[in-house]
């Protein structure tokens, strides 16, 4: 059986996912994501009105028009778990291939989400729901299956899928760490990821993420976070001014822990922001999580200014807001409070907790620096990077391909610059450019087997 593996997006950048593995006549697509820089750096874009062509022109989606060029049909569109730079083109792709969408059941919540914000392209696609462990039949051939493979990541309900096929597996890595002490939800499966590896004809081609495999160690346990924060947060229990804490809106298990300190420290929790209130209230939901019943959401502007109100007249002292904005995007909650433009007044000595990481890329770094900055001229004072890191580190890495012992791999969700540290370490465990460690582009296909 042919296996070949185009490489759509995310392969000269972080953002824009999208891989598409051809076994035989069947197609399966994993990701289909949105390279959110590339529409900041844009004023007043609206991407749901937007057509796909002219957003594949600004380098926010991936250009899936060499799918054209591969011979067979697409049987299913699987994205690995929620963050945008995996999910946030489905809604302008999705309805090109006569195929069902194919995901756990968080990320299919927010894939729903996604379509129906979306008002240039009615997206028809059937939902389907696979837990981590479950396995379903892909195509007309009864030769290959998709396997879904519980990992930890910084969003709840990520997977690793895994394409069963005759001539081996083809893993997709992207993203994870090795979390063996989550906050929420089970410990990554390296079990089954070492069964893969020794089952039939092993793992044909493995396609890894990247983004920290320039960085020596291991990656800590989100229980490590939650620690730091909590230190954090307690050293403020007598502070009598303003407290804010900011981090990704789909990170839940780091919302669950900020607002269990909030209590803690005597501060009633208010979650602000259309996103923070979109993933906290999902997951809630989809019994994620069981938040407090007095906790507030507020996503609109009218009503997150009019909880800013409250907070005002009834003392700052009692509240900690977890707000949007913490890589100082322009419309962002956090942002929009240090230009003043919000009736919540920050003042000399209040708090700001970042509990992320500012993304690399310039125009993430340059905003957040501003946004700082901003916050430092009304007298704030900043607790930063109360975080860890959703992806692997060296020692990750390692461990991986001594668990799968890949035929092939392909190095993902990097610019070449980034992928230099992962062929070091797959150099050092024996895999050589051009044979069987495969470095791409966008736009480019492999044949693996022919």
């Amino acid at each position: 059986m042919e296996i070949e593996i185009a490489t759509i997006g995310g392969y000269e950048e972080v953002g824009r996912q999208m891989t598409a593995v051809r076994a035989g006549d069947d197609i399966v697509i994993f990701d289909m994501g949105l390279n959110l820089s590339q529409v900041l750096i844009h004023d007043n874009v609206e991407t749901e009105r937007m057509h796909s062509l002219d957003l594949i022109d600004m380098g926010a989606i991936p250009d899936d028009r060499i799918m054209s060029q591969l011979e067979g049909d697409v049987q299913a569109i699987v994205p690995t778990h929620g963050h945008l730079d995996h999910i946030g083109a489905i809604s302008k792709l999705a309805h090109r291939y006569d195929a069902p969408i194919v995901a756990s059941p968080f990320t299919i919540e927010l894939v729903k989400q996604q379509i129906e914000g979306e008002q240039k392209f009615g997206v028809d696609n059937d939902l389907v729901k696979m837990e981590a462990g479950e396995t379903m039949r892909i195509g007309d051939s009864g030769k290959v299956d998709l396997e879904f493979v519980n990992v930890t990541h910084s969003i709840i309900d990520a997977i690793n899928p895994v394409l069963h096929t005759p001539e081996g597996s083809v893993v997709y890595g992207l993203d994870k760490r090795m979390d063996h002490d989550p906050v929420i939800g089970d410990p990554i499966d390296m079990k089954r990821f070492r069964e893969i590896g020794r089952e039939g004809n092993g793992v044909l081609c493995y396609i890894e993420d990247c983004t920290n495999a320039n960085k020596k160690g291991r990656t800590p346990s989100e229980s490590v976070a939650r620690r730091h924060l909590k230190d954090a947060l307690y050293s403020m229990e007598d502070y009598d001014g303003g407290i804010v804490a900011t981090t990704f809106s789909s990170h839940i298990s780091r919302v669950t822990s900020l607002v269990e300190f909030a209590k803690d420290i005597g501060r009633q929790p208010v979650l602000l922001g259309r996103s923070m209130e979109k993933y906290s209230g999902t997951a809630e939901r989809l019994d994620f999580v069981d938040f407090p019943d007095d906790l507030g959401m507020f996503g609109h502007r009218k009503s997150v200014d009019r909880t800013f109100k409250r907070i005002m007249n009834e003392g700052k002292e009692n509240f900690l807001p977890v707000v949007t904005g913490h890589q100082g995007e322009p419309r962002a909650m956090l942002t929009r409070m240090a230009r003043g433009e919000t009736p919540y007044d920050i003042q000399d000595g209040d708090k700001v907790v970042f509990s992320a990481r500012v993304i690399p890329e310039p125009t993430n770094e340059g905003q957040r620096y501003q946004a700082e900055k901003l916050l430092g001229m009304q007298g704030a004072r900043i607790y930063d990077d109360i975080h860890v890191s959703g992806h692997l580190c060296q020692e990750g890495h390692y461990e991986m391909l001594d668990a799968l012992q890949p035929q092939h791999v392909i190095p993902a969700h990097q610019n070449m610059k980034g992928f230099s540290g992962y062929v070091d370490l797959a150099s050092n465990q024996g895999y050589t450019m051009g044979r069987d460690l495969h470095v791409t582009r966008n736009g480019n296909r492999i044949q693996i087997v022919d």
